[in-house]
């Protein structure tokens, strides 16, 4: 057997290859969109990938089901509950898959185990069809390390969060659960997703590491469990309802070609006729000149995602990049879906030293300097980070507002009033105020360095 796990670490997203190296017949499962490291690996072993197979319509990114069926003829293959656009193969549970001799070749299992969505299914790994015990099971976004699917994402298109983590429960317990304490655990994302709270930084378990580690897995009753598994999930990112949507859709293939360069004038009437400029430089770089009213989510960081969150999907977008970031921006909104590129400002942010008059800088406050401010002036303090954060404590006088929820509740702030926005270490504030001033606030500073910074300042001060 040939498995290879590719992890993504931008998204906090996994996928797979697997293969019987006899026959040479391969399934890829919960590809991303940009399929050629599958293909490149496939050629090299001379393997054909004949099943692409998705565990549940993911939200947090856009699959590539259909640039792999498009590529290599593949089928596509979901769970029994799955509707889609596009032509699908549907299992249910105990149906197998043979890569090779059904006795003593590769074969898939699957097991519908719904709860983090409807259609959501497992797929139970045998090195050879006949073996005791199989190799692993790929769990999706129904069991992670540490942690499990969260049921509260579709609460609005339908189903309540209530009725996915009594699925959730049972899929657990009887299907996965059931499987030998040595079964290997590969799941479908890593620390960092916002498809639950608690994920490992691990990418690999076993069922028994899960069984006597994982606090959703404890003994309670599905009550106490519903609670504990609900409770302090973050806001999921705006742009999850509509990739959601997408990844059932017979929807456009991924476009490879760089984004067309724009000069500083037609980035300055993209910007007019509504597209959002996003600035993809550090923050430290974005605060000393950007162009006004641009946004900042840096490329070193959960760019797509964090992009996702404060632009509105469907809306035209600008890159500034520096020279030769300018792809990599666009292929990694690609993955979310976010295919309305106008182009990137040719030449990038150093055109705007041309043009002083269109760029602006951004304030950004010391530990101390905030305290000042907080002292002799009526500041808006914006806490942007999510709930599970939060938790653990927040400068006085904050306002909790989670950065998915900013765009949403900005009409309710003062805009006028002067504000500072702060989260953990400074990546998501400098996007948040970034946002605000996009918005029309006049006044908006962000905390450098975060609560992280404020919380050891004020701890050694006693």
């Amino acid at each position: 057997m040939k498995f290879t796990q590719y992890y993504l670490d931008c998204l906090s997203q996994a996928s797979y290859l697997i293969a019987d190296e006899t026959t040479g017949v391969a399934a890829v499962v919960d590809p991303r969109r940009d399929i050629q490291t599958y293909l490149d690996d496939a050629e090299v072993d001379g393997l054909d990938i004949r099943y692409v197979i998705e565990t549940h319509f993911h939200a947090d990114f856009l699959s590539g089901h259909l640039e792999l069926a498009e590529a290599t003829g593949a089928e596509i293959v979901f769970g029994q509950a799955a509707q889609a656009e596009f032509p699908i193969r549907r299992v249910r549970t105990g149906e197998r898959i043979a890569l090779g001799d059904p006795d003593t070749g590769v074969v898939l299992e699957f097991r519908e185990t719904p709860g983090h969505t409807p259609e959501s299914i497992s797929v139970v790994v045998w090195e050879h069809g006949d073996d005791e015990e199989p190799h692993g099971v790929l769990t999706g976004d129904t069991l992670f390390i540490g942690d499990v699917g969260r049921p509260d994402l579709l609460a609005s298109v339908g189903v309540t969060a209530d009725e996915l983590a009594r699925s959730l429960h049972v899929s657990l317990h009887e299907q996965l659960m059931s499987l030998p304490d040595d079964t290997k655990v590969f799941p479908a994302h890593g620390a960092g997703s916002a498809c639950g709270k608690n994920l490992s930084t691990e990418t690999v378990s076993t069922i028994g590491e899960q069984r006597g580690t994982n606090y959703a897995l404890a003994p309670m009753d599905v009550d106490e469990f519903i609670r504990v598994v609900t409770e302090g999930q973050s806001s999921a990112p705006g742009y999850f309802g509509f990739n959601a949507g997408l990844n059932k859709a017979d929807r456009e293939l991924l476009d490879t070609e760089p984004p067309r360069a724009l000069s500083l004038d037609e980035v300055l009437g993209a910007q007019a006729d509504g597209a959002v400029v996003i600035d993809t430089r550090d923050s430290a770089d974005f605060a000393r000149g950007h162009l006004a009213g641009s946004i900042n989510v840096g490329l070193d960081g959960r760019f797509a995602e964090y992009v996702g969150t404060v632009v509105t999907p469907g809306t035209p977008i600008v890159i500034v990049a520096d020279p030769g970031g300018e792809s990599e921006a666009k292929l990694r909104l690609a993955r979310i879906g976010f295919d309305e590129i106008v182009g990137a400002l040719d030449g990038g942010p150093a055109q705007l030293a041309e043009r002083p008059e269109t760029a602006q800088q951004a304030s950004r406050l010391s530990v101390p300097a905030l305290d000042d401010r907080l002292e002799h002036a009526d500041v808006q303090l914006i806490d942007v980070r999510n709930p599970g954060e939060t938790a653990l404590g927040v400068i006085p006088g904050a306002s909790a507002v989670p950065l998915a929820e900013l765009r949403g509740v900005a009409a309710d702030l003062d805009l006028e009033r002067p504000t500072v926005v702060y989260c953990a270490g400074g990546y998501r504030s400098s996007a948040g105020a970034s946002l605000l001033r996009s918005l029309g606030a006049t006044d908006v500073s962000d905390l450098l360095g975060g609560y992280g910074a404020w919380a050891q300042a004020h701890a050694a001060a006693g």
